[in-house]
């Protein structure tokens, strides 16, 4: 391709899983979407930092890095791409891959690089496994010379994969000369404080930027307290407690409803979260439309103007919809989507419809339909085979009235409706004398297929007789015998 790559089944690596998708790699960067719509992952090319090739089992994996920390792996690569791939960026993107190897020793002891957020454990200068920081949530010393790393529990995680990554142990002796420390401060030490700094974990990443109480959520049902975090969003019920990483979201939807104080915000996610065997791709909570609120984020001055500059404010004050909108958009940087320029004739976002047995609300927007509020379903234009627009006049189906009429007004006579019994009637009449007539022509069917029989031929070979009617032969020509001695008998003697 002139204007670049196109490759099918790419799986996008995680602590979701593995997903497959189709990635496009073109002059401007990359684009990533999930398979059967979703997920999208795009890369602009000024925000590449470094791109790299590893050999994994039967495939290769492509390493993209951007400058927000985050690191992109796109695996199923074939050894010919590696190469068409390689050339494509040295020559349109000016960017040079490098090649990693990895490390299939099975060594537990090595080094660990910390690039980024990536932590990679490095053994003999191969890559043993890698690890992001910012799903780390908590760091603690164990004695004087071990470090656990505690992941976030995900709701999402085991959407595609039963296990996922809760905790990993740190041994960092005090010889170590990778992590230098004194008598006071041990080099375990020094390498969880560098940790904590690098992934905003501690006793400040566990307090929430701003809490939302009583908040009325339909998909899963209930009334939850929503907590945004710096990296999460947790939901707290009654009976249910969710805890969503951003990665996870997305895209908002910011839905009014049509004649009520209501304002739908859903919040979509791949993968879902999980609840007993149900899954929930979005969260639909319902907003109170003219309920203002003022919020005061917990955040830091250096946070806001560094991490979060021009993506967050101090202090919100506004309708309690457009407020949670704009803070989740912020930590999330989650697109948002609102109603377009469709009117219902009563100047409505939505038209009231029906999803199978369930009644509800359809938006059109601009690049799909959402169809609210329970079961919540997106359908993207991009999706659609055929759209049919069908008008439903509420008459019954079996109103055959309208021949009648025509015949009316042809003749000139006056139109006169049937009644209920006469219409029900005709129908069972009809069906009476179809079914008289059915027997009728099934004797003339059967007796033709009489007539068509073939006789059968005397000379004909007979079968050979089976076992059991061999013997039973045998034993009616014994029974036989003995009955006409008897009766002989008897009649000698008489």
């Amino acid at each position: 391709m002139s204007d670049g790559h196109l490759f099918n089944n790419i799986s996008l690596g995680g602590r979701g899983g593995t997903n497959p998708g189709q990635l496009r790699v073109h002059p401007g960067g990359i684009l990533w979407k999930k398979q059967g719509g979703g997920k999208a992952v795009e890369v602009d090319k000024s925000d590449i930092v470094g791109v790299t090739w590893m050999k994994v089992p039967r495939t290769n994996q492509l390493g993209v890095r951007v400058k927000d920390g985050l690191y992109y792996k796109f695996t199923g690569f074939r050894d010919q791409d590696v190469t068409n791939l390689t050339n494509f960026f040295q020559h349109s993107c000016g960017i040079n891959p490098e090649e990693k190897q990895l490390s299939v020793s099975g060594r537990n002891w090595g080094e660990v690089d910390l690039n980024g957020n990536m932590l990679t454990f490095l053994v003999g200068s191969k890559q043993a496994f890698e690890a992001s920081l910012a799903d780390v949530s908590q760091t603690q010393m164990q004695g004087k010379n071990d470090v656990i790393l505690e992941f976030h529990v995900d709701d999402t995680t085991g959407a595609n994969e039963k296990d996922s990554l809760m905790e990993i142990s740190f041994h960092i002796p005090n010889s170590n000369t990778q992590f230098v420390g004194d008598e006071n401060r041990p080099p375990a030490q020094v390498f969880r404080d560098k940790i904590m700094s690098m992934a905003d974990v501690g006793a400040g990443g566990e307090e929430a930027v701003v809490t939302f109480e009583g908040i009325a959520i339909l998909t899963p049902r209930g009334r939850y307290s929503v907590e945004l975090h710096l990296s999460f969003l947790r939901l707290q019920g009654q009976a249910n407690d969710f805890k969503i990483q951003y990665s996870s979201v997305v895209r908002l939807f910011l839905l009014p409803k049509s004649n009520q104080p209501h304002t739908f915000v859903v919040v979509t996610l791949d993968p879902p979260i999980r609840k007993g065997q149900t899954l929930y791709p979005h969260i639909v909570m319902q907003f109170e439309t003219d309920y203002v609120v003022q919020s005061e984020l917990s955040l830091s001055e250096e946070l806001l103007n560094t991490k979060y500059k021009d993506k967050l404010e101090p202090s919100y004050k506004g309708l309690i919809h457009e407020v949670f909108t704009l803070i989740l958009r912020g930590l999330s940087g989650a697109k948002v989507t609102k109603p377009g320029k469709f009117r219902s004739c009563q100047d409505g976002y939505a038209v009231k419809s029906s999803l199978k047995a369930e009644d509800g609300v359809l938006y059109p927007l601009e690049k799909s339909f959402f169809f609210l509020p329970k079961p919540p379903t997106l359908i993207l234009h991009e999706e659609d085979e055929d759209f049919v627009l069908d008008k439903d006049d509420g008459g019954s189906p079996t109103d055959d009235s309208g021949e009648e009429e025509s015949d009316a007004s042809e003749s000139g006579g006056e139109k006169e409706k049937p009644s209920k019994k006469e219409s029900k009637k005709e129908p069972s009449a009809s069906k009476a004398s179809s079914s008289k007539k059915k027997p009728k022509d099934g004797d003339e069917d059967g007796s033709k297929k009489r007539k068509q029989k073939k006789k059968k031929d005397p000379n004909a070979p007979k079968r050979a007789m089976s076992g059991f009617m061999f013997f039973s032969q045998t034993e009616r020509e014994v029974r036989f015998s003995c009955i006409h001695y008897c009766f002989s008998v008897y009649t000698f003697l008489y």
